[in-house]
C-alpha cells in the first residue's frame, strides 16, 4: 500500500487550517472546500493554553501568534457582587518555567489568519471558498467529495472540520445533532480605550456567582479586551447559534453584579449572544478513510477553555498520523486512537466546570470563601489543568 497523497478537508475554520498546514508541511497534498465566500472568524478572544502554544509551535507559527497577542501576568476569580479576589494561575514567567510555554489570549481572526498565510505559503490555492459540501463517497480507492454546485474532488483521505453542524457527520452517523445546553453567552471585543485605566492591565478575572459568570481578558498587545458572560437559560428559539444581542437584555441578566462588570457591558460597541451546543463525545469518528476534527467530533462548552486548542492539537497530531502509516485507514485508526480518550475527558471536565463556576455557594461571601477553597485551591486546579497543558502533540504515542 502506498501512503495517502491528496488529503481533502472539509471546513477552513481554525481546525480545519491547523490540519491543512500539518500536512502540507508533510509533503502531502491538501484542498480545503468552505462554503464561506472569504475566510475569517468572528471577532473574539479565546484563551490558548500552553498545550495549544506548544502545539502552534509545532507548526511554525507560535512566534508570529505571539507577537499578535496577550500573555497574561495571571488569571484571577473576582466574586460576582463584592469583586473579592481568589487567585487562580500565576501565568506569564511562571507558565513558561512549568510548562515550557506561555498562555496567550488571542483575537481569534489573528489565530486563523495566522494559520491561513503560513498554510498558503505552503500551497498558495489551498483554500476553495464558496463551496457547501453535499456529501461523500468512498471506495477501495479513495474518497470523492460531493459539493453543492455539481463539481467534485477526489482524494485519498476526507476531514470533516465543518463545525457544529457538520455534515459529514451527519452521513457518518445519521442524525447526530449538537444539542442546546441551556446556557447563553454574551459577547464582545471592547477597545481598551473605551475602558477606565484601572482595567487596562494584562490579568483575566472570571467573575463568578449563582448561575451566571463573566470572563474578561486583554487582547491584541492589550489594545483590546475581550467579555464573555455566561447565563443558565432554559430556552434558545432562534434557529441559528448567534445573534445580535440587546444591551438592556445582558444589563438585566447581570443585575446586581459589580460595577466592573457593569462597566464593561456598558461599554461594549455591539454585544452578540450564543447558545452553547454541545455534543455527547462518541468512542468512534470515522469510518474507513473519512474522520472528524474539531468542533465536529468533540463539540464543547467552553469552560476549560480547550476548544480551539483541542482543534489545534487534532490537525497536527493527524498529519503525523498521516506520514507514519501507509494507508489511509490505518492512519486515521491511529489519528482517533491517539485523540478520543483526551478529548472526551476534556468535554466532561468542561461540562463539570460549569457547576463550579455557577454554584449556589457563591451567593455570599462568606459561603464563598470556604467553596473557593474546596474546589479551586492549589490542589483541585492542578488535577484539573495539569494533563491538559503538559500534553506534548510531538511526543505523544501514535
Amino acid at each position: 500500500m502506498s501512503k495517502p497523497k491528496k488529503i481533502l478537508i472539509a471546513g477552513a475554520g481554525i481546525g480545519g487550517a491547523a490540519a491543512a498546514l500539518s500536512a502540507l508541511q508533510r509533503g502531502l497534498d491538501v484542498e480545503v472546500y468552505e462554503q464561506a465566500p472569504e475566510l475569517g472568524e468572528v471577532g473574539a478572544g479565546i484563551q490558548i493554553s500552553p498545550n495549544g502554544s506548544r502545539a502552534l509551535a509545532a507548526l511554525g507559527v507560535f512566534e508570529t501568534l505571539k507577537g499578535l497577542s496577550c500573555a497574561p501576568e495571571k488569571k484571577e476569580f473576582r466574586l460576582w457582587n463584592t469583586g473579592r479576589e481568589f487567585p487562580l494561575f500565576d501565568l506569564g514567567e511562571s507558565a513558561i518555567e512549568k510548562y515550557g510555554f506561555p498562555y496567550l489570549t488571542v483575537y481569534r481572526p489573528d489565530l486563523l489568519g495566522t494559520l491561513v498565510d503560513a498554510a498558503r505559503a505552503l500551497k498558495p490555492d489551498v483554500f476553495n471558498l464558496g463551496k457547501t459540501v453535499a456529501g461523500f463517497d468512498q471506495d477501495d480507492k479513495g474518497v470523492t467529495l460531493r459539493l453543492a454546485d455539481g463539481t467534485v474532488a477526489k482524494g485519498d483521505v476526507l476531514i470533516g472540520a465543518d463545525g457544529v453542524k457538520t455534515a459529514i457527520r451527519r452521513q457518518l452517523w445519521g442524525d447526530d445533532e449538537a444539542q442546546f445546553h441551556g446556557l447563553v453567552a454574551w459577547r464582545s471585543v471592547i477597545p481598551m480605550e473605551l475602558l477606565p485605566e484601572s482595567l487596562r492591565r494584562m490579568v483575566g478575572w472570571t467573575w463568578i456567582g449563582p448561575g451566571a459568570h463573566l470572563v474578561n481578558y486583554p487582547l491584541r498587545g492589550g489594545t483590546l479586551m475581550n467579555m464573555v458572560g455566561t447565563v443558565e437559560n432554559g430556552t434558545w428559539a432562534s434557529e441559528g447559534y448567534r445573534q445580535i444581542g440587546d444591551r438592556d437584555e445582558c444589563l438585566s441578566d447581570f443585575a446586581g453584579w459589580h460595577e466592573i462588570v457593569q462597566t464593561l457591558i456598558k461599554a461594549a460597541p455591539q454585544l452578540m449572544k450564543w447558545a452553547f451546543m454541545e455534543r455527547k463525545p462518541a468512542p468512534v469518528w470515522g469510518q474507513g478513510k473519512v474522520s472528524l476534527l474539531g468542533d465536529a467530533a468533540h463539540a464543547t462548552l467552553p469552560f476549560l477553555a480547550q476548544g480551539a486548542v483541542m482543534s489545534i492539537e487534532d490537525g497536527v497530531v493527524l498529519g503525523r498520523c498521516l506520514e507514519a502509516f501507509n494507508d489511509a485507514e490505518t492512519a486515521l485508526r491511529h489519528y482517533e486512537g491517539a485523540r478520543v480518550e483526551r478529548t472526551t475527558k476534556m468535554v466532561q471536565g468542561a461540562k463539570d466546570n460549569t457547576g463550579r463556576f455557577h454554584a449556589p455557594e457563591l451567593a455570599t461571601e462568606a459561603q464563598a470563601i470556604d467553596y473557593m477553597e474546596q474546589e479551586w485551591s492549589r490542589a483541585p486546579i492542578t488535577g484539573r489543568y495539569d494533563w491538559l497543558y503538559k500534553y506534548d502533540v510531538m511526543t505523544v504515542d501514535i
